[in-house]
């Protein structure tokens, strides 16, 4: 298998755990007026237009308890709505899908807003508690809607795509292959590895793998809008959330109510694409980074940036060599030190991290570089409690069409020249090429024809989802329009920025687009 294959796969990280405003000019349809009480218990389920087959689905009425699995002293809600595992054949077989919301509510809440932090593979109910406790949703938004976090089909409590266990994941993710970098028997141990995995999620996900795809969680999201007894669809969406929500907004315009999304994928664009730019944004969000670091006493680099990315290259190939261990016996090579690199990378917050993290490995100490990549892969005291590493494969294998090698090939000499230090130990083992079913998903623009007015936000300094990708969406979207965030790091909303916090904030409360290509 190609290594670029592998760029893309292990690089679609699309997630994780963001002026005078006027109505966009020229949109089909104006924002709905939101309903106060449509969120109510006593509210029916939304069901006008619904085909009788899906009938039983949307007439769900929603039996609402205290979560069974609170992760801090957040009181928070849940309930279990049960989905046809395939849309285009709903009477073969169901999936649960479950959601949360907090248990403090607005007393007359005007309608759900459904929040979803990407990935994909994470955790809407993750993101619902996180926000709880760390500020992540605005006040004047929680006393405003019902919000709603939702885990996608495949994910973590809904029905879950199932492959390794805690010992098996560690292998996966951080055994370093026999052989040297690039060689016939390095690729052969990625592969075997690969396979394993591919056949691990196909023996123990059940039959729900199949139907592991984007589009077939954004026809969740309508059930979801429906049951919670909406008429339209009111959503947050970051990263990989922001395709979920333009995909829903593709095949269901007439029910858009306010849709954010912040970090944008461009949809059209291939998973070769995706997997380049991604690269080569990292590479320069690293560059960025190097260039604060050697303003400090703090920095273990001295020079010029380039100098200090000669430096980098140096201290991969050396942990490639002769792995640092781990206080746990693990070892930390060239892939999991980039992983680590690639976590801190998220928010200009974790740059000190980083600077700890490639200080302790240059002395030997693996400790920082080892807590950053296990904070990326969601392992917790030796242990995987989400399921996010297995679901982001489960998509990404299903959504993405199977490129050639000519294409690989050509890509990777693109990386070569534009991402010369990073770009190799961006790479994973190639599970797609192994997975037990073809993929469904089409990459192609989406227009939402119809829909009522959508904001994109994208930040200049975003390495996960590049900001070219959020001019891009904004301008196919038919309804869409663009808020920019000149700054660093992955989504703009809640992520230190007054400025687009309150223009989310007037848009999703009070209807109030921003002006087209407005900048905060």
């Amino acid at each position: 298998m190609t290594s670029l294959t592998r760029a893309r796969r292990a690089l679609s990280l699309v997630a994780a755990a963001s002026a005078t405003v006027v109505l966009l000019a020229g949109c089909a349809n104006p924002l709905p007026d939101l309903v106060p009480g449509a969120g109510e218990e006593t509210t029916a389920p939304a069901t006008d237009g619904v085909p009788a087959d899906l009938l039983p689905f949307y007439e769900q009425s929603l039996a609402w308890e205290a979560c069974e699995d609170p992760q801090t002293s957040v009181e928070v809600e849940c309930a279990t709505v049960t989905a046809p595992r395939d849309w285009a054949d709903p009477g073969a077989g169901e999936i649960e899908l479950r959601i949360a919301r907090p248990a403090d509510r607005p007393a007359n809440p005007a309608g759900s807003l459904l929040i979803n932090p990407g990935g994909p593979g994470s955790s809407g109910i993750d993101l619902l508690y996180s926000s709880l406790e760390y500020d992540g949703i605005g006040e004047d938004l929680l006393a405003t809607y019902d919000v709603v976090g939702f885990d996608p089909r495949g994910v973590s409590r809904s029905t879950p795509v199932s492959c390794l266990d805690d010992a098996e994941m560690d292998a996966y993710l951080y055994d370093i292959p026999a052989g040297e970098r690039g060689s016939e028997e390095w690729e052969a141990a990625l592969d075997e590895k690969a396979e394993a995995f591919a056949d691990a999620c196909a023996e123990n996900s059940g039959e729900v793998l199949e139907f592991v795809t984007t589009e077939q969680a954004a026809r969740d999201m309508d059930l979801l809008r429906a049951v919670l007894g909406d008429a339209q669809l009111n959503y947050l969406g970051y990263s990989y959330g922001t395709f979920l929500g333009a995909t829903y907004a593709e095949l269901f315009p007439q029910n858009v109510g306010r849709l954010v999304l912040d970090g944008a994928i461009d949809p059209s664009v291939s998973g070769s694409e995706v997997g380049r730019t991604q690269v080569i944004a990292f590479e320069e969000s690293f560059r960025t980074y190097l260039a604060s670091c050697l303003e400090g006493a703090s920095c273990p680099f001295r020079g010029s940036v380039d100098q200090a990315m000669d430096d980098v290259a140096a201290l991969l190939a050396s942990v490639d060599r002769a792995p640092l261990v781990a206080a746990d016996g693990r070892e930390l090579g060239g892939d999991a030190l980039m992983t680590a690199v690639v976590a801190a990378l998220y928010s200009e917050q974790n740059w000190p991290y980083l600077t700890e993290a490639l200080a302790g490995a240059l002395q030997g100490d693996a400790t920082m570089a080892m807590f950053l990549a296990d904070f990326y892969n969601g392992r917790e005291e030796g242990a995987y409690p989400t399921n996010s590493t297995e679901a982001f494969t489960a998509y990404n294998c299903m959504d993405y069409p199977t490129e050639s090698e000519d294409t690989s090939a050509e890509d990777e000499r693109i990386l070569s020249e534009q991402a010369p230090v990073t770009w190799q130990y961006m790479l994973g083992a190639d599970v797609c090429a192994f997975w037990p079913y073809e993929p469904t998903g089409e990459r192609g623009e989406i227009h939402a024809a119809g829909a009522a007015p959508i904001l994109v936000v994208g930040t200049t300094g975003d390495p996960a989802t590049p900001y070219e990708w959020a001019v891009s969406l904004a301008d196919q979207l038919e309804s869409g329009t663009l808020l920019t965030y000149e700054g660093e790091g992955h989504t703009a909303y809640k992520a230190g920025s007054d400025c687009v916090d309150a223009a989310v904030e007037a848009y999703l409360i009070d209807g109030e687009v921003p002006a087209d290509g407005a900048t905060c």
